[in-house]
């Protein structure tokens, strides 16, 4: 698979998408929802992943696409903290016994599967980035002119075409998720995060 890398050309691309991106007005409901489900775990996502100078936002939005902000899920992929699991990336945690803590199997994804607590540009184009790298570059490398739901879902950005499944692609799906940038504009519109 092709290395995709944040250049200036992409930076570019997300602060354009997410200047012009708008909540839509059917799926803002949806989306405050989220931002609330994403606000209630704010002491324990920063407790979490405070010391991997990950931003809270950042992984509560990820949290809420995996498996709606359940805590006996795991943050990898949504499977139960029962046991390992076993969609992609699967048989993570490799280390310890299941059942899993949410805090453990977390600090597996982000640390030893995404090494995301190497990255230090948390501007919105680098969250953007990430959110996209953690979900995968295939809307990127294989889809052109498909914007990844994950990131645009209930936004004015989003496109038809997904994943449906692991590399099961549908170019007439639309997503019923909330993406990680409609719910980062909700925390933003709903005071939560600031900066942005």
């Amino acid at each position: 698979m092709a290395k995709v890398e944040l250049t200036a050309e992409l930076r570019a691309e997300y602060r354009r998408l997410w200047g012009e991106a708008r909540i839509l007005p059917k799926t803002r409901a949806r989306v405050r929802e989220a931002a609330l489900r994403i606000s209630r775990g704010e002491a324990r996502y920063r407790q979490t992943c405070g010391l991997l100078g990950i931003p809270w936002w950042w992984v509560g939005a990820v949290h809420e696409l995996e498996r709606g902000c359940r805590w006996d899920t795991h943050l990898h992929n949504g499977d139960p903290l029962t046991a390992r699991t076993t969609h992609v990336p699967k048989g993570r945690p490799i280390a310890g016994k299941p059942p899993y803590t949410w805090e453990a199997s977390a600090y597996d994804a982000l640390a030893n599967v995404m090494r995301v607590d190497r990255w230090q540009d948390w501007s919105v184009e680098g969250a953007l980035f990430q959110w996209e790298r953690f979900n995968g570059f295939g809307y990127r490398l294989y889809h052109p002119g498909h914007v990844s739901s994950y990131l645009w879902a209930c936004t004015s950005q989003q496109t038809p075409g997904k994943y449906v499944g692991d590399r099961k692609w549908s170019a007439t799906a639309w997503s019923d998720q909330v993406g990680a940038a409609a719910a980062l504009r909700m925390l933003v519109e709903l005071g939560r995060v600031g900066g942005i």
